[in-house]
């Protein structure tokens, strides 16, 4: 089920950087308004891997002016918020919500405890299932042999345990405080504060680079776009989701009196042909009067080598 947060979202602005720390928000973005981000987060019980990133979501700064521009997010300084916010808190409040945190923990574990049994309940299921089998085998050979002796083989599996393992799980579950609840580490900072933050706390429109009408014009064309830095370039375009697609341009933004070493579109060329993608390179046009639109007055060329 999709669930859309409350508009406007909050972007935390942290050491220069922007982050989404909502899982609700990051999948809204991604799904309506074509903003992936990069996954800058660890797990909290593996802090050390770096292979599966997770929460916070970072943004380009150019990500997060677009969302600001159309009135979807907000810029928090994160780091003035949360002092005073955490300073003005009573001592009540805390504890709700340290109650809270533990309630959580409980139910996790209780989850985990029903999953570990069901998962020991069907193991046991399949030995028993092949040592009746077995047994079954031995019977009839034995039948096989002397038709007339009595079947002396007893069943294996019969009344061995004296609960099931979901007996068992129950009042394990039933037993579980405040020592066993999992630690759970909110990925949000709402509650115990608000979820959105009070003005005084809001920042102006963030500082972005002279690359930003490009980005405005190829995302409003429907591309999503990733940062470049792998393939050289300012940005990646795919056409879709990056999860369905692969990228199609290799973007790079230059002004419109710059001067172009012809070498390097030469080079640019040649290396998005050899991967399979365009060059492109775009920046504004001044002879375009500048509507209200972010990049309307951008033009793009897409360069491909020929005969490789």
């Amino acid at each position: 089920m999709n669930t859309n947060p409350e508009l406007p979202i909050p972007i935390s602005y942290i050491a220069g950087n922007y982050f989404i720390f909502s899982v609700d928000a990051a999948t809204f973005l991604r799904r309506e308004h074509n903003i992936c981000g990069i996954l800058a987060g660890t797990l909290p019980q593996v802090p050390q891997q770096n292979v599966f990133t997770g929460l916070p979501l970072e943004l380009m700064p150019e990500e997060a002016r677009f969302l600001v521009e159309e009135g979807v997010a907000c810029i928090v300084d994160e780091v003035n918020f949360q002092k005073q916010g955490m300073q003005s808190l009573v001592e009540e409040d805390c504890k709700k919500y340290l109650k809270e945190l533990e309630s959580q923990g409980i139910e996790t574990m209780q989850m985990l405890l029903r999953h570990k049994e069901r998962q020991k309940e069907g193991a046991l299921k399949k030995i028993a299932e092949k040592k009746a089998t077995k047994a079954k085998k031995a019977e009839l050979k034995q039948a096989a042999s002397d038709a007339t002796a009595d079947d002396s083989a007893s069943p294996f599996f019969e009344d061995s345990q004296p609960s099931t393992p979901s007996q068992v799980s129950s009042r394990r579950s039933s037993t579980l405080g405040s020592r066993d609840a999992m630690r759970i580490t909110p990925a949000i900072s709402h509650p115990p504060l608000p979820q959105q933050p009070p003005a005084e706390h809001l920042l102006p429109l963030p500082q972005v680079p002279s690359s930003y009408p490009l980005f405005a014009h190829l995302h409003s064309k429907g591309y999503f776009l990733f940062p470049g830095l792998r393939f050289g370039c300012q940005y990646l375009a795919y056409p879709g989701d990056p999860l369905r697609f692969h990228s199609h341009f290799l973007v790079v933004s230059t002004l419109w009196d710059e001067e172009l070493d012809l070498m390097k579109i030469i080079s640019g060329g040649r290396l998005g042909t050899g991967v399979k993608k365009g060059f492109l390179i775009g920046g504004t046009d001044k002879n375009l009067e500048e509507s209200s639109d972010a990049g309307s007055n951008v033009r793009t060329f897409s360069i491909e080598w020929a005969g490789m």
